[in-house]
């Protein structure tokens, strides 16, 4: 009895301004987050720590931590937020002139620099009151975790071999080349797979300790290893910083041919063979029969099939 006038008090605006608080560590930060005045917020979460019997969050040093009993709510309260917009954005189905559906994307950075300016454009173009957060593919992100628990809808990217447990679908396959100044020596002469391998590379700075991108991945299972003499977090930079030195970046074409225009950078054919980079975006069978999902997906594959054709 004492668990259904618990359950009585709570309603779904309650359980938003609950996650967004533990979430943002902040009532002030909830608050903007949520388009709500601070002191409604603040009531808010008086009510929902007498409902817990807990503090729920609580001052550490200048910010606020969530308490034990604060972090086992986060996953269980984002649950409910998404099956309650599951089930009515799927009951009414989904109109995207109408929808304020909030699309979740992670994507590499190493991507065709225009395929997510374009993407979020045409987003908001054919459903304005739509929502679009693109998050970062770093070591702190376990996609297949955000995948399931529907912190993200899609995640893009490319992998020597795609994880077989998500659903698929390809988006296009990209030759690998080189990046280098238009001073660099092997524009003139050339280079050999020694001379390449030994010449000075830059890389982006791994997820986490040990990680390797596909271009080294590749390598390795060949018994080889390249010279990489510099790193950058901040895909985007590097072309910059090959164009003042004579450092190579190994990438996409489609990538590598955005920067023709602007940088005083040359591509050269990559003397060592690798198969083609194969960009797919991913997705899991809990949003796999969303109308909203389905929606999305042929957007992004729209929007890559007007980047290039796919060879």
């Amino acid at each position: 009895m004492r668990d259904q006038v618990l359950f009585d008090k709570i309603d779904l605006h309650l359980i938003r301004v609950l996650h967004t608080v533990l979430t943002e560590r902040s009532v002030s930060r909830a608050a903007l987050k949520l388009g709500m005045y601070q002191p409604a917020v603040s009531a808010s979460l008086k009510r929902l720590r007498e409902l817990a019997g807990d503090p729920l969050l609580v001052r550490s040093g200048a910010g606020m931590v969530p308490t034990d009993a604060g972090l086992r709510m986060i996953e269980p309260s984002a649950s409910i937020l998404r099956a309650a917009e599951v089930l009515f954005s799927d009951a009414r189905g989904f109109e995207p002139q109408t929808s304020a559906h909030v699309f979740r994307i992670a994507a590499a950075d190493y991507l065709d620099p225009e395929f997510l300016p374009q993407l979020v454009a045409q987003l908001k173009h054919q459903a304005p009151r739509s929502q679009v957060e693109i998050h970062p593919l770093t070591a702190a992100a376990d996609y297949h975790a955000q995948l399931a628990n529907g912190d993200v809808d899609l995640v893009i990217g490319n992998w020597l071999q795609p994880p077989e447990d998500l659903h698929l679908g390809k988006l296009f396959s990209d030759e690998i080349v080189c990046l280098v100044a238009r001073d660099h020596p092997a524009v003139k002469r050339g280079w050999t797979a020694e001379s390449w391998l030994a010449s000075e590379h830059i890389a982006p700075t791994p997820t986490h300790p040990g990680a390797r991108g596909v271009i080294d991945e590749f390598l390795e299972a060949q018994g080889l290893a390249r010279n990489i003499t510099a790193r950058c977090p901040h895909f985007g930079l590097l072309p910059r910083v090959v164009a003042s030195s004579l450092l190579i970046l190994t990438t996409g074409r489609q990538f590598c041919e955005r920067y023709l225009s602007l940088l005083p950078v040359q591509i050269l054919p990559c003397p060592v063979p690798f198969p083609e980079l194969v960009y797919y975006q991913l997705w899991h069978e809990r949003s796999h029969p969303s109308t909203a999902g389905r929606w999305l997906r042929e957007r992004v594959k729209a929007v890559a099939a007007g980047l290039r054709p796919t060879p």
